[in-house]
């Protein structure tokens, strides 16, 4: 009997008198997971609101 698997790895264990193989599932990569994300409408607030402006520094 030949079974093919969707996968490129497989991870094998014994259950009693079983041979179990069952493929690796693998996570998505962060750009596949972002883009399935929807985008965020919301407008995030100025957090330098009411700071004092920064000092003219010279290097």
């Amino acid at each position: 009997m030949v079974i093919t698997l969707d996968a490129d790895e497989a991870t094998i264990r014994k259950d009693g008198e079983r041979l179990i193989v069952e493929p690796v599932k693998r996570r998505p990569d962060l750009a596949t997971l972002l883009a399935g994300w929807a985008s965020l409408d919301e407008l995030f607030p100025d957090a330098d609101e009411g700071l004092l402006p920064l000092d003219d520094i010279r290097l």
